[in-house]
């Protein structure tokens, strides 16, 4: 008799299968013409399987988005842990920060993850839950904030609200590239670059610890 271990191994394989093979139909064929059939025949298991794990192909359709979402998530954590652990200099931060931006806006927003969300959250956005539903929530924001905390409790930064300077940085650097250029993917295009450097500027002008006073007309 199987054991519960052997049990759990084989249906996480069994729900990573699943998701695989509805996330080529769904990108291949769109929603409405992907089968369950077809999911089930492509990440070779049955059909009750696929209902089993899923409920139903809708439920499946946010499953794919989720799991594509955690992806991105990770791959912003991971980006966090290589750039941003250790605590900077204050002559450092201009660079530890536009380094951590231009890896997410090469590993992240032009990697194939991040071009498979956006287009399922595009072609399929009428059968996903709600139309303001996010896979990502708020949680690389949050990621950002904790750093910044930390940054403002080592006396690097001033941030009376760590959230809001994550917000505001992510919006002088990546939305800044998006409003201009229609994409922030620095893979693709060089102007990019220049966009975050002034972003990142930008907002240690507003930010630094060490900024000095301001001066008064």
């Amino acid at each position: 008799m199987p054991t519960t271990k052997t049990l759990r191994e084989g249906s996480t394989r069994k729900r990573a299968a699943i998701l695989s093979a509805a996330r080529e139909l769904f990108l291949a064929d769109g929603f409405d013409r992907s089968s369950v059939d077809a999911v089930a025949a492509r990440a070779e298991v049955s059909k009750r399987t696929v209902y089993d794990y899923f409920g139903d192909k809708r439920t499946l359709l946010r499953a794919v988005v989720d799991s594509v979402g955690q992806s991105l998530v990770t791959t912003v954590r991971r980006t966090l842990d290589d750039t941003l652990t250790d605590l900077p200099g204050a002559a450092e931060l201009e660079d530890d920060l536009v380094a951590f931006a231009m890896r997410i806006a090469t590993d992240m927003l032009g990697s194939a993850e991040y071009t498979t969300l956006q287009r399922l959250l595009r072609t399929e956005s009428g059968h996903l839950p709600q139309q303001d539903y996010n896979p990502m929530a708020d949680t690389p924001d949050e990621a950002i904030a904790e750093r910044f905390a930390a940054f403002a409790e080592a006396g690097l930064l001033d941030v009376p609200d760590a959230r809001l300077a994550a917000d505001q940085f992510l919006a002088l650097t990546f939305g800044v590239a998006l409003d201009r250029l229609g994409s922030a993917n620095a893979a693709q295009d060089p102007r990019v670059r220049p966009l975050v450097v002034e972003g990142v500027r930008t907002f240690l002008r507003a930010y630094r610890a060490d900024r000095g006073p301001e001066v008064t007309p």
